[in-house]
């Protein structure tokens, strides 16, 4: 499995797991997130394997829809990429200022709700 899609499919379903059915949820955790074979996941659930193929795939495309219409995802990585670069900038141009410090921490605190 390729890590990036790993890494995104883990990523929606943080932000729209809740969205899916228990179901759902508990085929794709083990799946990208445990990295739980199709075969496993269906000896867990007593269901063929094709069952399973299916259910995945159409759980991924919901949470990419959902992601298309919503881009929560894609806001928080921007919000996340704009105060690393904040800090790196405050950390080289003023680096003993203790008031822009705070201030950044408060900000990377909201960015990370």
């Amino acid at each position: 499995m390729e890590l990036a899609k790993t890494n995104r499919m883990n990523d929606l379903l943080e932000f729209y797991g809740k969205l899916l059915t228990d179901k759902q949820q508990s085929y794709l955790e083990l799946y990208y997130g445990d990295d739980y074979s199709l075969g496993e996941i269906a000896e867990d659930f007593g269901v063929s394997r094709q069952a399973v193929y299916d259910n995945i795939r159409r759980s991924a495309a919901a949470l990419e829809e959902y992601e298309g219409k919503l881009h929560l995802l894609e806001k928080f990585t921007g919000a996340n990429d704009a105060v690393d670069t904040l800090a790196k900038y405050l950390h080289d141009q003023y680096p003993d200022d203790s008031h822009l410090r705070h201030l950044l921490g408060k900000v990377q605190q909201q960015v990370a709700r």
